[in-house]
């Protein structure tokens, strides 16, 4: 399995342009320089009142598809 870890600061504001697909792609920079894109909606569940921060392990199969997500 491939990893990657992203440290993310998304605001409510931010969360409503995914939320409601005017945005549906997260594009970072991970820990280790490499620009990443990944589905928004594999974030839901770690949406608060303040909306997503944190830093976040995704995990891809060896064909890069997603796998699993955690919060560090």
């Amino acid at each position: 399995m491939q990893q990657i870890i992203v440290d993310i600061s998304i605001s409510p504001d931010e969360w409503i342009k995914l939320y409601q697909g005017v945005a549906t792609d997260v594009r970072t920079t991970a820990r280790d320089g490499r620009s990443v894109r990944f589905p928004a909606r594999i974030l839901s569940r770690f949406y608060l009142k303040d909306g997503v921060r944190g830093s976040f392990r995704i995990l891809f199969n060896d064909q890069g598809k997603f796998a699993s997500i955690e919060r560090l």
